[in-house]
């Protein structure tokens, strides 16, 4: 790749990512089942822009994924209101909050999670329509939602180790 810039083989990264995140996206909307794990597996790509590329590329990657499944995906949009709002970012600040202590960066994740929660209920209640349901329902959601998210983290933690410590050399991508 000789006379291609650095930052040319960046910007071509973040495109096709996006690109496959659409794709990603797309299937997670027609197979409604899958609309949670489509906007987790999207932010895969995040995440492999911190490693590889930092800088601002991971929220280029973020905000272009988020924009464009907001135009593109068909009803519902699921899919793409949980990648705006929760995980299309989340991995982005991951890596921040992880320097802090651990019980602060607990903390500072659970409440993260939470507000993002909140949007997301308030989003299907108040724009979507969907009836808000009892107290209790809501306790339930926060109570599991809670519980996933910390499953959730510690197996990206996990798959981030695992991709820094086997698959990077294996791999050998250069930017």
């Amino acid at each position: 790749m000789a006379g291609i810039s650095s930052k040319t083989r960046r910007m071509t990264a973040c495109a096709v990512l996006c690109g496959l995140n659409i794709v990603i996206m797309y299937l997670g909307t027609v197979i409604e089942v899958l609309d949670l794990s489509a906007s987790v597996v999207a932010s895969l790509a995040c995440i492999f822009a911190v490693i590889e590329m930092g800088g601002s590329f991971p929220w280029l990657i973020y905000a272009v994924t988020g924009v464009l499944s907001l135009i593109l995906l068909p009803f519902p949009k699921t899919v793409a209101f949980i990648y705006v709002l929760f995980s299309g970012y989340y991995p982005i600040l991951k890596a921040h909050i992880e320097r802090l202590s651990r019980p602060l960066a607990w903390v500072a994740k659970l409440i993260l999670f939470n507000v993002a929660l909140t949007g997301l209920v308030a989003l299907s209640t108040w724009v979507l329509n969907i009836p808000d349901g009892l107290f209790e329902a809501n306790v339930f959601v926060y109570l599991l939602g809670n519980v996933t998210f910390i499953v959730y983290d510690i197996a990206l933690t996990g798959l981030i180790t695992t991709y820094l410590r086997v698959w990077r050399k294996r791999l050998r991508i250069r930017f």
